[in-house]
């Protein structure tokens, strides 16, 4: 095999250093050539970005503010958008050098390409330095402004208490549907949400209308037009109103609409909220549905409320064989609790004195409860006292007496849980950082309660129902999250108030109580906790973190 020799190089000296090279139209070696011929020229080394510290949001030129992570894609093309002449060049390889997160300095390593002389490519690697400007972008300019919203929705609910809100206010934060929110506004009967834009505002009105009964109304105002294209400034409010009533109300249907509702009987007591409410008929366990439609037909009122219910302790339960779902027909004898004690804060003499409230509070009641699944005698359970009740209604008094039960038992209470202050381990969070702030979910006291005056004290015993609705149900614990919590006391809502007969009641002068209150205490300390007490597990709490700013609000 005959070697044959590659073709000889030819290799000319560089015009500036001397050193041989290959022959190139410039007669220049690469080192002399980077330094005659800046590729780089005319691309800026320092530029600046625009960052919200609110939305944490980065400018994309021209105009839009788009989210981006430190050192992500989108965050490194935001930065080339900045960089003016990248036209002229080709860029092959971008990449982020590492800066501490408090520097307010952005590096990125370039590298480009560009043509200088005939067939002769050069490639040259940089850096470049972005500033972080803090600012706001107009959206949150527009938040931080007052009067700048575009839509209003109206949550209105004519009751006297505040749980449905107290309720929808967990609702809302569980779905994160407050995201969108501008602010939020207390009035006397309920909640004012602003918007930015009408879309949230329509998305607001369609998540309450899925969580309960609503019926809701939009309107406009025209703020401005422009005759010569036509188009228009428009302010929208939607007021939607909840249904008034509650869980655990005791409702007297029309009996027309009793009879089209599969003929359950009028006097019946509401056990489940939704997008529906269900009403329970005690004695027969039959149940009815009725939406929002339906109910705004002919709307009526609920005969009496939570803060009606009386307390009973139960003598007797026998089950009468009736079982539907988690409901069993029972007989129960029932008493007023604290008909048979054998010790009282007053004396034998007071008590002999009224004759009426003697024979009422010892008297044994007859009734049919739909709680035979959980009562046992002993236990002590919440209803509503019709014997003595007298109601402002019409469908009610048309109702016969034979129709009417002397007491309808609602819920079951734990009187000895209540009794010791114990510590909740779980808290809640809010929609308001603080009393006097609107807008981000926080530590403050919430939506709710932020008016003060006269009213707070309501609020305050209205809030600590829930929360003990919130212990006492597991079903209505599940729709809601509930957060750990460290180092916080329950304080019952009555702590403050006056031992005297109220604003205008009578001085009286004080007498020894010291007998009492020693007996009292050694009652407190012999009652045991009831065992079937709905206690919340550990499972069931969600991990606090920093970053969420939860409310410490269960003592509050």
């Amino acid at each position: 095999m005959e070697f044959v020799p590659g073709p000889a190089v030819h290799r000319v000296l560089c015009a500036d250093c001397g050193t041989p090279i290959v022959p190139n139209s410039a007669n220049l070696c690469v080192a002399c050539l980077r330094n005659t011929v800046d590729i780089t020229e005319g691309i800026p080394k320092q530029s600046s970005v625009s960052f919200c510290r609110n939305c944490e949001r980065f400018l994309s030129p021209p105009q839009s503010w788009t989210l981006a992570r430190p050192e992500s894609q989108e965050l490194l093309a935001i930065c080339l958008k900045r960089l003016k002449g990248l036209n002229k060049v080709r860029l092959t390889e971008a990449h982020f050098i590492w800066t501490e997160p408090h520097s307010k300095r952005l590096r990125v390593s370039l590298t480009i390409q560009k043509e200088v002389l005939t067939s002769t490519i050069l490639e040259q690697i940089f850096e470049i330095e972005y500033l972080v400007q803090h600012g706001q972008c107009p959206d949150c300019t527009k938040l931080a402004a007052k009067n700048t919203w575009k839509a209003l929705v109206q949550v209105r609910q004519k009751v006297s208490h505040k749980r449905t809100f107290l309720y929808l206010e967990q609702l809302i934060l569980k779905h994160g549907t407050q995201k969108d929110t501008i602010s939020v506004k207390e009035v006397r009967d309920g909640l004012d949400f602003f918007y930015s834009q009408r879309s949230h505002a329509i998305k607001m009105v369609e998540f309450l209308a899925g969580v309960v009964p609503v019926r809701s109304k939009g309107s406009e105002q025209l703020l401005s037009t422009d005759t010569h294209s036509g188009t228009a400034n428009y302010k929208f409010t939607y007021s939607v109103e909840i249904v008034p009533i509650c869980k655990d109300d005791l409702v007297c249907i029309p009996p027309k609409q009793a009879r089209q509702l599969s003929n359950i009987s009028p006097l019946t007591i509401c056990t489940r909220v939704g997008n529906s409410f269900q009403l329970l008929d005690p004695a027969t366990l039959q149940t009815c549905e009725i939406s929002a439609q339906i109910y705004w037909r002919a709307p009526f009122a609920s005969l009496a409320t939570v803060t009606d219910l009386v307390e009973f302790t139960i003598l007797d339960v026998e089950p009468s064989g009736a079982v539907r779902g988690k409901w069993v027909s029972a007989d129960a004898q029932v008493a007023m609790s604290g008909a048979f004690k054998s010790h009282g804060s007053y004396s034998d003499q007071d008590a002999i004195m009224d004759h009426e409230s003697s024979s009422v509070s010892t008297q044994i009641f007859h009734t049919r409860t739909h709680l035979g699944a959980i009562l046992q005698p002993g236990d002590t359970a919440l209803g509503y006292h019709l014997s003595n009740a007298n109601f402002n209604s019409d469908d009610f008094s048309s109702l016969p007496s034979s129709r009417i039960p002397d007491i309808i038992l609602v819920k079951k209470t734990y009187p000895n849980r209540r009794k010791k202050n114990k510590t909740r381990n779980w808290k809640l969070r809010s929609i308001a950082k603080e009393a006097g702030e609107e807008g981000e979910t926080g530590a403050g006291r919430g939506v709710v309660g932020r008016m003060g005056g006269r009213d707070q004290k309501k609020v305050e015993e209205d809030y600590e129902l829930f929360l003990r609705d919130l212990e006492e149900d597991p079903e209505l614990r599940g729709t809601v999250n509930l957060y750990a919590a460290k180092d916080t006391k329950m304080r019952d809502a009555t702590d403050g108030a006056r031992k005297k007969g109220g604003q205008y009641g009578m001085d009286v002068d004080e007498m020894d109580t010291s007998n009492t209150t020693s007996v009292a205490n050694a009652d407190e300390q012999d009652a045991e906790d009831e065992a079937d007490f709905p206690a919340v597990k550990l499972e069931e709490l969600l991990e606090e973190f920093d970053g969420m700013m939860l409310e410490d609000s269960e003592g509050s």
